[in-house]
């Protein structure tokens, strides 16, 4: 039954017909309601995988994060930490982040630190809607390309 059909007399004759009110429960809209936090840990993962991307960064981390976690990705079940040389303080609104490198011996120091800033502030605003109000580089190490790979496999007796 319709309305209209609920407002007419028993002539057929037209009533003035009811209107109901439309009310908006909540108020405001529904994409505003509630709120969103997101983890440390996902903004390090993000700063991590755009770190890593930028040409020049051979790892992240000091040497003993590095060893560290070379011992943790070989236990079975263990996997490789992207947050590692990664440290987030993340607010309602605006996050700040410490990152450790290890640049390839021959690239420019302070290219490759601008480039991570750009790559990094990009996809963590790009992905969380955060603001990045500072990416602190600190280059703890160069790789010379005649050094044996530090994360090589251990010998197990």
């Amino acid at each position: 039954m319709t309305e209209q059909d609920r407002t007419r007399t028993q002539e057929g004759g037209p009533e003035p017909v009811q209107t109901r009110k439309a009310t908006r429960r909540g108020g405001g809209d529904p994409a505003t309601r509630g709120r969103t936090t997101i983890a440390d840990g996902v903004v390090e993962k993000i700063a991590g995988m755009a770190a890593r991307d930028v040409l020049g960064v051979h790892t992240m981390g000091s040497g003993l994060s590095r060893t560290f976690g070379a011992v943790r990705d070989r236990v079975p079940g263990g996997s490789k930490a992207v947050t590692r040389g990664v440290k987030a303080e993340v607010g309602e609104v605006q996050t700040a982040l410490d990152l450790e490198i290890v640049v390839d011996f021959g690239v420019s120091i302070s290219d490759v630190a601008r480039a991570v800033r750009e790559n990094v502030v990009a996809a963590v605003e790009r992905m969380t809607g955060l603001e990045v109000v500072e990416v602190n580089i600190a280059v703890s190490d160069v790789k010379l390309p005649e050094e044996e790979e530090e994360e090589a496999a251990p010998r197990i007796q």
